[in-house]
């Protein structure tokens, strides 16, 4: 009987570390997952779950030992107002985690290891207009990304390569277009653009009061990249011989208020927007896909509609019960 491939997912108690858990059990690898904490949202599907700090030597050490390949998905990051706000916090804690983990992951004898990178890592001179070109791979360079958790990932993409290079360890490195779906930050301050319009509608619904807030004017774009197309692509990539880094995301671009109009139209209500002051992030952002198909021939496949509805109905349930709590809290704090 062939020996099982043992993997490890760091971030593993995060959105999309807890997804990849369950799809990479399915695939029949053993797993192990390490973070900060354990999902929110369900219980873990991994055979082995470490609470660890990966901004420190010896969990790194820790958590790559004994395994064939890591999917390195761990990073302090959030939403536009997180990541805006909170510079030096976010490349300090980022930068340890990923030299660390890359190196213990050396010592350890990891044959495969996949990076997790990000659209922010591309110039914010090229999403000056919200009907911005497509990005390319290789329009990473000259570069100016626009915040500090950018530039990070940009460094990091250049350690893989150079690991790669002169150690031998076959890294890839994945570069992600706005990943949502369910059992996902939804509230707090570290949750996305389609998670916090969701919350915002859900509230409109269930209120009756169908003003809702949106940060600018709006007319900023992005194209929005469903949890399932994600791990599957992620899958595709570390299995494939491409080294380099590659865009993982769907190539249609709405607008933020078209986004909302979408949500509402699932939630189906109408909404009044209130355009307030707020954190945009770069004007316009697209992933050009050229690539991906021609290495992986394939792309994803979950329509923006399908994956919002998917997203809308799990987000809506938790705003109902913690309504409901609050109501129950507020009766028994009245009696």
């Amino acid at each position: 009987m062939e020996k099982q491939t043992k993997v490890l997912v760091t971030g593993a108690g995060g959105f999309i570390g807890s997804h990849l858990v369950t799809f990479l059990k399915k695939k029949g690898y053993w797993v192990r997952g390490v973070d900060l904490k354990y999902p929110e949202f369900s219980e873990t599907d991994a055979d082995e779950f470490e609470i660890l700090d990966l901004r420190r030597w010896d969990s790194c050490l820790q958590a790559t030992r004994g395994v064939d390949e890591v999917y390195a998905l761990a990073a302090d990051m959030g939403g536009m107002g997180f990541i805006s706000s909170h510079h030096a916090q976010i490349l300090y804690n980022n930068s340890l985690i990923n030299l660390h983990t890359l190196e213990a992951a050396r010592i350890n004898n990891v044959k495969r290891y996949l990076y997790t990178s990000s659209a922010c890592i591309y110039p914010e001179y090229l999403q000056e207009e919200a009907d911005v070109k497509p990005l390319k791979e290789e329009d990473a360079y000259p570069a100016q990304p626009q915040d500090a958790y950018g530039w990070e990932k940009l460094v990091s993409e250049r350690l893989c390569m150079h690991y790669r290079e002169d150690y031998g360890i076959e890294t890839r490195t994945v570069r992600f277009h706005n990943i949502f779906g369910e059992k996902g930050t939804w509230e707090g301050g570290r949750e996305k653009a389609p998670a916090a319009m969701c919350r915002k509608i859900a509230i409109a619904k269930l209120t009756g009061n169908h003003e809702i807030e949106i940060w600018g004017d709006g007319e900023q774009t992005r194209s929005f990249c469903y949890i399932s197309d994600c791990v599957e692509g992620i899958y595709r990539l570390m299995r494939s011989d491409f080294h380099e880094p590659l865009n993982l995301g769907q190539d249609r671009m709405v607008t933020i208020n078209q986004l909302a109009d979408i949500i509402a139209d699932i939630a189906g209500i109408s909404i009044t927007k209130k355009h307030v002051d707020g954190p945009m992030g770069v004007r316009g952002r697209n992933s050009d896909n050229t690539l991906l198909r021609k290495v992986l021939g394939w792309e994803p496949q979950v329509s923006l509609e399908d994956g919002l509805a998917i997203t809308y109905k799990w987000i809506e349930e938790q705003v109902r019960e913690k309504l409901k709590k609050e109501n129950l809290e507020y009766i028994e704090a009245k009696a």
